[in-house]
């Protein structure tokens, strides 16, 4: 039978069958959230359907915020995040539905730093790159490049790779007012492509056409190229779980597509995609 078509889209798309309550006779699965795990997602449930005709899994971007925000409404069965819910989410869900968010790791990402193929810059520092999105450092002369502005782009505020920056390299401090902010991690990624003096992040998967910089945790130490070895091992500073999360316990064909996404087989479409597996 050939595999239905995904629609797979940065606008929030209302499904029909979404919001959590799952049974054992339903075979339709909505999955909303990460721009970072989109393509992911798609992947996953695209080879999903192929293997097991009639099931219908609907993979939709916008953001973990918006996958977070679809999940506490019902909106969705899975939501895909690239950062932890916070307590006071989790707590949402409990509130609104009487059970208890279950966070499910599903694989393993490095964010990693663009730059221009045409950049002179090697690697950063954490503490550079923090000066350089904070503001204070707005020259690449002043990180070992040559003379002339910085121009920084970032994910907006809904995404969760923009929360991972700012929580573990910002450590909490206000992007500055002239870093740009665009609306998905292909968007980042084009927009370095085509300027050689500028700066980018997000998801590893999409270090196409563009160069990922190593990056080391201060000036001191080794910078870390983003690999599979150094994001298992937790060595790349950057590295992070992405998440799958339910409102309680799975059932149904929902936790039937978990389960396959936690095997050996949906853990090797990771690393196809371009992501990486979850350490064994």
């Amino acid at each position: 039978m050939t595999p239905k078509i995904l629609l797979v889209t940065a606008a929030v798309i209302a499904a029909a069958c979404g919001g959590g309550e799952q049974t054992s006779t339903r075979r339709n699965v909505t999955v909303k959230g990460s721009d970072t795990m989109v393509i992911l997602g798609q992947r996953w449930a695209e080879i999903y359907m192929s293997k097991n005709p009639g099931v219908t899994i609907q993979v939709t971007g916008g953001g973990s915020g918006t996958g977070i925000a679809a999940l506490i409404n019902g909106g969705t069965d899975i939501c895909e995040a690239s950062r932890p819910m916070k307590d006071t989410e989790k707590e949402m869900v409990r509130t609104r539905h009487g059970k208890d968010v279950r966070e499910i790791p599903v694989a393993l990402d490095g964010v990693a730093i663009y730059v221009n193929h045409s950049s002179a810059i090697q690697s950063f520092s954490a503490s550079q790159l923090k000066d350089i999105y904070t503001g204070k450092i707005t020259n690449w002369r002043d990180v070992g490049g040559p003379d002339g502005k910085i121009v920084a782009y970032s994910r907006e505020n809904n995404s969760g790779t923009y929360v991972f920056f700012k929580e573990h390299v910002l450590k909490n401090e206000d992007f500055a007012r002239d870093v740009q902010t665009l609306p998905g991690t292909a968007a980042v990624v084009n927009a370095v492509s085509k300027d050689k003096a500028s700066i980018g992040y997000g998801g590893i998967a999409y270090a196409k056409e563009i160069r990922a910089v190593p990056v080391s945790r201060d000036g001191s130490s080794q910078p870390v190229q983003p690999s599979l070895s150094t994001v298992q091992s937790g060595e790349y500073p950057l590295s992070r779980n992405l998440y799958f999360y339910t409102i309680g316990e799975p059932s149904g064909e929902v936790k039937a597509f978990i389960e396959w996404v936690l095997s050996p087989e949906g853990q090797q479409i990771c690393e196809a995609v371009g992501y990486y597996p979850l350490k064994k």
